[in-house]
């Protein structure tokens, strides 16, 4: 799992990497996912660097809200009044490839459970 010296989404929070940013706040940020799983494929992250959701909400339990709170405003703003998912992966068993907490947010069609 990468530091925060290396880590992905701490560059694209800086703006050292580019994406296609959808909506911001002060202490986070929404972004196109550049392999996206759904029609509507963003990703939500804090600014600052927490590996995974243990880590958040052991650190910083309000920032989990904020987080979520913004995942369901870009909800609003892409259109997905029908319905969408909201997804983390805590740990690489869980399918985490980037380790700096992050939420995607699914939509634009019909999200079968169990997924497959």
């Amino acid at each position: 799992m990468s530091t925060q010296s290396d880590c992905l989404f701490c560059k694209i929070s800086s703006g050292t990497i580019p994406a296609d940013i959808v909506m911001e706040s002060e202490s986070a940020i929404a972004f196109r996912d550049i392999d996206p799983k759904a029609p509507t494929h963003v990703l939500v992250i804090p600014r600052s660097h927490f590996a995974d959701v243990n880590e958040l909400s052991a650190s910083n339990p309000n920032l989990a809200g904020e987080l979520l709170a913004l995942a369901a405003k870009v909800a609003i703003q892409e259109g997905l009044a029908t319905g969408y998912r909201i997804v983390t992966n805590t740990g690489e068993d869980a399918g985490q490839s980037v380790a700096h907490v992050h939420f995607h947010l699914l939509g634009g069609r019909s999200l079968s459970w169990p997924p497959g």
